[in-house]
């Protein structure tokens, strides 16, 4: 799902390639001229230092000789350099030109953005840092939001996970002590179906780490967790004895991580 932004009243895409933002060039341009700008920009020797050295900081499969021969060539009146051209010749990943009349255009890495940015104006590189920070602060805030909903719905869950414990497994007249270790022993089994694990392993395992094992999962884990206490809490109810529920849970985690990891939905929550 593409992104937008609006700096000085022009609209401008935002697109994630390789777990990275990029920027339309090709939408920076339309207050200042067309893609011809572009092309002047890269054909500048200073520019062309500058994406070199990114690409050789960022990307391993960059063509260095290609880069060395094309610094030799920049400057000449003869010497042009287009993004296609530029990706083409050193496979180049922090450009990227994409076809088509809507979608496409030419995108750049946030970094070389930017860079375009002050080159056709300080003031509107300014304001494009700025409604890219606040972009980025409504995703985070929006994540977090998701992160504690579903951290509420564990919690809530885990009552009614207990609450099933207590009728159905809980033998009559037992100790204090003994009731909180079926509660622990139990709570062991949702994390050994889905994190492979005990509580008291992962403490073992990270003995610098302030929480617990469900403090630091994941939002899809969170989700998944919340399913698997809910669906325990039946399994229990209808008999079913702890080994079966392990291999069960563990199945059920193991298919829901990976449909959760797959979808699209979740990845754009990231």
């Amino acid at each position: 799902m593409n992104k937008s932004i609006t700096v000085m009243g022009t609209a401008i895409r935002i697109i994630e390639f390789q777990k990275s933002d990029f920027i339309a060039l090709t939408d920076m341009v339309r207050s200042f001229g067309d893609d011809t700008l572009i092309y002047s920009w890269m054909r500048n020797r200073n520019t062309l230092e500058f994406i070199g050295i990114w690409e050789q900081l960022n990307n391993p499969d960059f063509k260095g000789n290609e880069f060395v021969t094309l610094k030799m060539q920049a400057g000449l009146n003869s010497f042009n350099l287009t993004p296609r051209k530029w990706i083409n010749l050193t496979d180049a990943k922090g450009i990227i030109s994409k076809a088509g009349r809507y979608g496409g255009g030419t995108f750049a890495h946030k970094d070389i953005a930017f860079e375009f940015g002050s080159w056709l104006s300080p003031e509107f590189k300014l304001y494009l840092i700025k409604e890219f920070q606040r972009l980025k602060e409504e995703e985070s805030n929006h994540l977090k939001l998701n992160w504690n909903l579903q951290r509420t719905l564990a919690k809530i869950n885990y009552h009614i996970h207990t609450d099933a414990i207590k009728e159905s497994l809980i033998p009559k007249e037992l100790t204090g002590k003994q009731v909180s270790y079926v509660y622990a022993d139990e709570a062991d089994l949702l994390n050994v179906s889905l994190f492979g694990k005990t509580a008291a392993e992962w403490r073992i395992e990270n003995p610098d780490s302030e929480g617990n094992i469900r403090d630091f999962a994941t939002l899809e884990q969170l989700v998944v967790l919340t399913n698997l206490e809910s669906l325990n809490a039946v399994l229990i109810t209808d008999g079913m004895s702890q080994s079966e529920r392990l291999i069960q849970l563990n199945r059920i985690a193991i298919n829901q991580m990976r449909s959760l990891l797959e979808h699209k939905s979740i990845a754009r929550l990231k």
